[in-house]
Parts: C-alpha cells; structure tokens; sequence
C-alpha cells in the first residue's frame, strides 16, 4: 500500500545553526544527543529474599519539553540543551509528494495485490474493511472509492464475455436444429457444450488457471467448435440410419451396427483435425512478454475445450448416439430433412456440377483472388495490441525539471478542472510527485490523473482529442493522454507511458537535447501523431558542496561525515520514535525551514572533528552554485534521451514508418549518435516475427499430419490449399474493421488455419473411402461433396456464428483482444468453407490421385 498526499506528524528538533556556532556544538552532537534521549533500557534484576524484581531505565521522552531538556554538550561546566539550539516541535513532515481527488486535497491510498491474489475477492475483503475503518472516522472524513478499481473494469469485461458466450452457445444451438430438423440429434449435439465446458473448467483449475476474460474469450472462441465434432458423428450416423432404412427390410443391418460402422468412417478425420486445431495454437506458448502473458492462458482455454469436445464426442456423444438414435425406428422420423439443408442441397449440386465442368475457370479465379488478397497484404496497417476500453483515461503531466512541489501542484490541480469541465468526465484524482513508499522515482515537476468517463453516447476517441486541444494551452508542460492498461503497457514495453518511443544515443548531453528537439519538430509534422514530447533532461540549479582533500585530511574529517552532515541539515534524519499512547511518531533533526532557504546555512554547518574540535563545513569544502543535470538515462552503457509520442486516428505502423523516413532525411546525425524506435512497433513486429516463424513450423507439422494420414503428397498439398483460402476472407475482414494487423488478428489466423484445414479433411476423406469402395473419381466427387456439405456447413456456421456477440463486441471491455480475433475467423470462414466446397472438389478432380494416374 502506498499513500501519498496530507501531512505526516513528526516531533521535530528544528536546529538554528547560528547558535551551534554561538555554543560552538557540531550537528553531529545534536543528532547523538537527540538519539540518546528517548530510551528505555533494561537493569537487569535484584533478587530479595525469594523473589526477582525487573530493574527498567525509563528514559524516553514523554512530550515536547522534556525532548528539549536533553543535554546535547557541555561548555565551560554548563550544560547546553537542545531547547537553547533548537525549536522543538509537532509538525507536518517534508513532503515530496501530494494528492487530491476533484481538484480538492485528499489523501490517495493506492493498493497493489499479491501476483497470486484474486483481484474481485481481495476488493470485496477491502470494502469490507473500509466499511468497518469508516464507521469509526469522525465527521467529514470519508472515502472515495470509486478513483480506479480494477476490479469494475474486470466484472464489466467478465460480464461482457460470459454474454458473449451465452449468445453464442444459442446460435450453435438454433444453427443445429435448422440443420438437423430433429430434437433427438440436436439434443445429442448439444449436449457436448455443457459437458465439454465442465471437462475444461475442470482441467484448466487442475493446471492452476482461474477464470477471468482470457480464459473465458478463449473458450468464447471455442464455443461453436465444441458440437463440430458431435456434429460429424451424429450427422454421419443419422445419414447412415436414413440409408439403411430406406432398404428393403431382409437387406437392413441392425441399427446399433450402423451407428458402430459411422463412428469408425469419422473417427480418423476428426482424431487428425483436432491435433491439427491443436498445433496451430502451439505459436501462443512462446510468445514473450506481455503479449505472452496475456494470450497463454486464451490458447490454453482453447485447446483444453477443443480437446474435451474431442473427448466427449468419442465417449458420451457416442454412447447417448447409440441410446437415442438406435430408437429412432421409424423411416419418417429419420427421413425428415430440414427445408434449409434440402434447399441448400439443390442450390450446391447446381455449383457443383457447373465447378466440376469449368474446373480451369473456378482455379483461375482462385489464383486471381490469392493475387489480390497478396497485395492487400502490404496495405494493412500495423500495431501491438488493440486499445483497451476500461472507461477511464490516465493523463501524465510533466512540467519543466526544478519546478517547485507547489508550483506543479497548481499546474496539476489546474488540469483537473479543466477535465472537469468536459462533460465526459465524472470524477478525477490526482498525484503529483512522489509518495515515500513509490517505488517509481517521480520528481515534484511530475503529475499523473485519473479520469473516469461516462461515454453515453460519445466516442472515446473524440473525447480524447478534445481533451489535447484543452490542454495545449499549457505553457512548458508536456501532457500525454492515454488509458490506465495502455499507460503501464507502454511504460513497461520501452519505458515511457506512450505508444512509441524514439530512444537517441549519443555521448553528449547538451547534443542530444539539441537533436531530440529536432526529431520533435519532425515529429510534429506527421499525421496521426499526438502528444510528443522530448524527455525531460535539463540543466537544474544545483549547490553542490565540493569536499577539500587536503583540508579534510588536516583536520581528520571523513567525506561521509561531510555528506552526512549536509543530509541532515536540510533532508533531515529520524532518530527516534515518540509514543502517545498505542501510537508512534518519528523524532526528526534538521535545520529550521529559514535555514533550509539559506545557501549560506550549509558553509556554516560545524563538523566535528576527530579531536572533538568543531570545524566549519566551509573550511572543509566550497559550497558554490552551478547547473547539472536533473537525470541521467542510459542504456546498455550509452547515454540516451527519449522522444515519445501517442498516435491517434492512425495505426502505429504507418506512423512510425512515416515518422523514420523523415527523421532519416531531415535530422542529420553525427558519428557516434544513432536512432533506435522502441514502444508498440517494435514489441508488435517482434511477436508477429516469432508467432509467424512458428506458425511455419506448425504448417510443416500439418502437412506431416496429412501426409501421413492420406499416405500421399499430392492430396496433403491440395489440402494446404484451404490455408490460402481461409487468409482471403481473414485479410477482408481486417480491411472492414481498420485494416490493422496486430497481435490479436494474428491469433484469429492461427484459429482460422486450424478450423479451414479440418473442412477440407473431412472432405478429401470421404472421398478417398468412396474410391477405396470403387467408385470413380468424378463420382466420388460429387458424392463426397454432397454427403460432407451438412457436415462442413454446420461446422463452420457454428465455430463461425458463435463467435457474432464477440465480433460485434469491437471496444467493449473484456473483448479487445477477442473481438478482433472472432472478426477475422468470422471472416475466414465465409471465404474458406464456400471455397473450400467449390475449390477442393476442381483441384481433386484435376490434380487428385486418380488424376495423376491417368496422366501417367
């Protein structure tokens, strides 16, 4: 827990430096006297007659006079006391930091959790406490506990994907039945959600994971696909049932062993695409950093619930198939087909006839259209992650180093009334400088607000571009405007709270602040480009006290009793810990507030010497005024300065692309200085370069997979075909929602690979077991196509349809990473199953087996 602002009580010893020269006593004695007079010791023990008595020194000080009568030194045989040196007194500690909430002052306690603690149930035992803590406050006091909770924008981003999951799960169940047209399979079909979900949940608590947005989008993604493999089987043992019914009677097998032969036909094809679905999601479980961390446990969800779908299809579905379907008895029931799949049926055979008559034509126009989706590619745009909606904004403000406490105090409070007065903003907190326990070293010049929004009916992006225009206005103040997750994101990528930063390195200060601010004026000149600012390193004011060697040496002065001097003087140093009651104050030494303002007060600073003469600091050392620099940032051994910016209305890509350009031929750098541009861009290019050099990997593994399945290379390369496919609609569905690609699109291609590569399995095997039966390749075609279209189309509609409320979900909390994934699978799927089912069969029936026969 970290407070910051109000004011501390301390019992201070303020020392007036001209009377340490009067009585000639150092400061170290002073601080020695004031150590030494508040303590309690212990005697030992006296022993009378049969029994042990506890001797106790009870020395500690008990209020403010007695502390002053405490003897510090004695001259010519009279005590001098720290009352004839010093004020002692109550008063408020030095602060380095304040706070206030609504532009009126307050106390801000910020309260961070344990990695392994559950943010919802630790905010609950908290409002409890602060319930308990509020009922004992006096009258006027009390808390404000709506600045930043984390755990709002976890419950809304929880709830928001668990409704998602909901709707999606009764579109799979509404496609099912207009597919199947029958209670009894639709009823089997279902009933692998539930049971799927509960394995998962199950095996993601076994392996430690918790449920929050990741886990769930992950399985929000996997709703559909949790019945395709329930689909295959049920479809397939339904069509077969229908079969063997319409059979004269002597002819019929029993309807147990049809269900048995129509498991065995599937069995194959959905083992391989379930690992197929698998390995593509391998690429998550290397990823590094944030993204890493944020899309390990989405990847885990997802395979978890494909592979308990897997597993309750071969065993309960099966078993349940076997109950009910062997029932269904009477040829009507299993004759009825539902009026979507007959239309369907008539509509497809017409386009697959005409396909497998103009085979060149449909693979032309298949080239032509991998050619355009190929050049669209370039086009898009590029980013890291997509922005986070949470419904609050973080604003960093940063005035000029050697700005008073007081002075950006104003400064901040004067921002937090300007974004009072939007009509957006509903509350603010702020915290300029620095609390004693942040472990973040923020000068006094530094602010940092909370914003919370109400966006009825406004765009964030709108309100923040009108909150930069308001704030341009402030003169020497750089602003940055962002939202709490980007900010942190930002800060840990490259260190500076904005989307990109352009690190300078070079050896010479004075250099680098010069050709930082031409970067920035370049900057300034490209679109999209909002809150750039140079990093704050200056020449401050200093007084520095620089030792003299050799008077410190005559006199037997260590440099740390020099040094320790000066802290105490003006830092001040506890020594002690004053009691009232249960409670405990520190006891502080240091010179009185007009000493501290007086330069002249550190020459005249007495030190003592080893021979217990006491010496003037300024015969010891000079005390001079000079500049410096109020910090000093380097990486990996060389000095750098940071130019960072936001990007608004724009991809991060195509910005920063803009932006090296015409740093590269406006700002001339001399030998030994150099540009490096960190933030988003290069944290985004280094997960797509790592996510798509494994994906290579896993295509390979998918092609072995095929190859060894099919026990050919001819049909495992047209079943590789599907992945182009699929990219088709994918890359059109990024285009529709912004045209950028980030990590989050990437993953939805990973996704898509998987879900096209099964369609074309189930496809290409039925008809290898038509032609294993004799039939002849153009028949097994049509055949196979015909028999796998209820099948394929139900499964891409339900993985496809099921991922609508996330896909309509853009910028809602809780689905920033999962929308833009559903959208671009969504997308994927209406181009690779219609291809998939006109494409596949021209390819077959041109370069197929049978036609590689006939060839030779």
């Amino acid at each position: 827990m970290v407070p910051i602002g109000g004011e501390v009580r301390q019992y201070q010893i303020l020392v007036h430096p001209e009377r340490l020269l009067a009585y000639r006593v150092g400061l170290d004695e002073v601080l020695a006297a004031a150590a030494e007079s508040n303590r309690n010791v212990s005697g030992g023990i006296y022993r009378s007659g049969g029994r042990e008595v506890l001797i106790r020194g009870l020395g500690r000080a008990r209020d403010l006079e007695e502390i002053g009568l405490t003897v510090v030194a004695v001259r010519n045989s009279v005590p001098i006391l720290v009352e004839d040196l010093a004020e002692v007194r109550i008063g408020p500690k030095v602060r380095f930091g304040t706070a206030s909430v609504n532009a009126e002052p307050a106390v801000i306690l910020s309260i961070q959790k344990q990695p392994a603690a559950n943010t919802l149930e630790l905010t609950e035992t908290i409002d409890a406490e602060l319930d308990r803590i509020q009922a004992a406050l006096p009258a006027g006091v009390s808390f404000e506990r709506s600045i930043f909770r984390q755990a709002d924008f976890i419950s809304l981003a929880v709830d928001n994907v668990m409704t998602a999951l909901r709707d999606g799960a009764v579109l799979v169940i509404a496609i099912l039945f207009l597919f199947l047209w029958n209670v009894r399979t639709t009823a089997i079909s279902v009933l692998a959600i539930p049971l799927s979900l509960g394995v998962a949940v199950i095996v993601l608590r076994a392996l430690g994971g918790t449920i929050n947005t990741m886990t769930l989008g992950g399985v929000a993604i996997a709703i559909g696909a949790l019945v395709d493999d329930a689909i295959i089987f049920v479809e397939n043992a339904h069509r077969r049932l229908r079969e063997n019914m319409g059979r004269p009677e002597e002819f019929r097998r029993p309807s147990l062993a049809v269900i048995r032969t129509a498991a065995r036909e599937i069995r194959d094809p959905i083992l391989n695409a379930t690992l197929i679905i698998t390995i593509v999601f391998v690429p998550l479980f290397f990823l590094s950093g944030i993204e890493g961390r944020m899309l390990r446990p989405l990847g885990l969800a997802y395979i978890v619930s494909i592979l308990a779908s897997l597993l309750v299809a071969v065993t309960v579905t099966q078993a349940r198939g076997h109950g009910m379907l062997a029932r269904a008895r009477a040829a009507a029931e299993l004759d009825r087909k539902s009026w979507l799949l007959r239309w369907l049926e008539r509509l497809y055979r017409g386009i697959l006839e005409w396909t497998l008559r103009r085979t060149g034509v449909v693979i032309t126009a298949t080239v032509l259209l991998l050619g355009a989706t190929i050049a669209v590619i370039p086009t898009l745009g590029r980013a890291f992650l997509p922005e986070f909606q949470e419904g609050s904004l973080t604003i960093s403000v940063v005035s000029l180093p050697g700005t008073s406490l007081a002075e950006s105090d104003a400064i901040g409070a004067r921002v937090e009334r300007q974004l009072l007065a939007h009509p957006a903003v509903v509350a603010t907190s702020r915290r300029t400088g620095r609390a004693d326990l942040d472990e973040h070293a923020q000068g006094a010049n530094a602010s940092e607000v909370d914003a919370q929004l109400d966006l009825s009916g406004r765009d964030i992006a709108t309100v923040m571009a009108d909150l930069r225009a308001g704030f341009a206005g402030l003169p020497g103040t750089n602003v940055t405007v962002g939202q709490p997750i980007g900010h942190r994101i930002d800060h840990m990528l490259s260190g500076t709270r904005a989307a990109i930063a352009v690190n300078l390195f070079g050896p010479d200060l004075g250099r680098l602040r010069q050709i930082a601010a031409e970067i920035e004026t370049v900057a300034q000149g490209v679109p999209g480009l909002v809150d750039i600012a140079v990093e704050q390193q200056a020449e401050v004011p200093q007084l520095q006290v620089r030792a003299d060697r050799h008077a410190m040496a005559r006199y037997g002065v260590t440099p740390g009793a020099l040094a320790e001097a000066v802290d105490v003087a003006f830092q001040g140093e506890e020594v002690s810990l004053i009691r009232e009651g249960q409670r405990a104050f520190d006891l502080v030494v240091r010179y009185d507030d007009a000493s501290r303002a007086d330069p002249e007060a550190i020459g005249s600073t007495l030190i003592t010497t080893a021979s217990g003469v006491t010496v003037p600091l300024s015969q010891l050392a000079t005390v001079a005024p000079a500049l410096g620099p109020n910090t000093i940032n380097r990486e990996n051994v060389q000095r750098k300065i940071v130019v960072s910016a936001n990007v608004a209305d724009r991809d991060v890509g195509t910005a920063v692309a803009e932006l090296q350009e015409r740093v590269a031929g406006d700002v001339s750098l001399p030998p030994e200085y150099h540009v490096q541009y960190g933030g988003q861009l290069e944290s985004g290019q280094e997960a797509a370069r790592r996510i798509t050099i494994l994906s290579i990997f896993s295509i390979a593994a998918i092609f072995l997979i095929m190859f060894r399945n099919f026990r050919n290379l001819r049909i495992a390369a047209l079943l590789m075909v599907n992945l182009p496919l699929a990219l088709a609609g994918g890359v059109a569905a990024v285009k529709l929602i912004g045209g950028t690609v980030n990590v989050a699109t990437l993953v939805g291609f990973i996704t898509l690979f998987g879900i096209a590569v099964r369609n074309g399995i189930l496809l290409v095997a039925r008809y290898r077991d038509l032609q294993a039966g004799g039939m002849s390749l153009a028949a097994s075609i049509r055949r196979g196509s015909m028999e796998r279209l209820s099948p394929i189309l139900m499964t891409a509609l339900t993985a496809g349809l099921a991922l609508i409320p996330l896909a309509l979900g853009l910028g809602e909390p809780g689905k920033e990473i999962q929308a833009p994934l559903a959208v671009v699978v969504l997308g994927g799927l209406l181009t690779s199953t219609f291809l998939n089912m006109v494409v596949v069969p021209a390819l077959f029936l041109r370069f197929g087996p049978a036609a590689e026969a006939r060839s030779t």
